[in-house]
């Protein structure tokens, strides 16, 4: 019965299994093995599981609860979390981004700064510059 509740409390919510468990502060194996019927919470769980689903612990430990059926709520919370894994993929590849630009640039600096104080590589670059100023003029 409990398995049962939790499992049409938890989809009525949109929840995976996954984001119920985060925020239990529990590994999603346990969610689902209380799903299963396999194990059971303790009292202060199942006041916390009533909490995140916005249930009472009786509704959870009683009777049948009854799957919503408004196929509309179901089809915007998927397509709200297909927006919610595109932005998280968009940053992710910003941050990414970022991270090469800053290491092309570090790199960047760095072959000029050794050109800048390598004497021997100073003189190079300037005898190529006069000899690139004499060969157009």
């Amino acid at each position: 019965m409990f398995g049962d509740n939790l499992k049409t409390l938890r989809k009525n919510k949109g929840f995976s299994q996954e984001q119920l468990s985060l925020r239990l502060n529990v590994v999603r194996q346990t969610v689902s093995k209380w799903e299963k019927g396999l194990s059971v919470p303790d009292a202060e769980m199942l006041v916390k599981i009533a909490e995140v689903l916005g249930t009472s612990v009786n509704e959870l430990l009683g009777e049948a609860v009854a799957a919503k059926n408004e196929e509309g709520l179901s089809s915007v919370a998927m397509e709200l979390q297909k927006l919610n894994e595109l932005l998280a993929m968009q940053i992710a590849q910003k941050k990414q981004l970022a991270k090469n630009i800053t290491k092309a640039s570090a790199a960047i600096l760095l072959v000029l700064f050794v050109i800048a104080i390598y004497d021997s590589w100073n003189e190079t670059w300037y005898e190529f510059g006069r000899n690139l100023y004499r060969i157009f003029h």
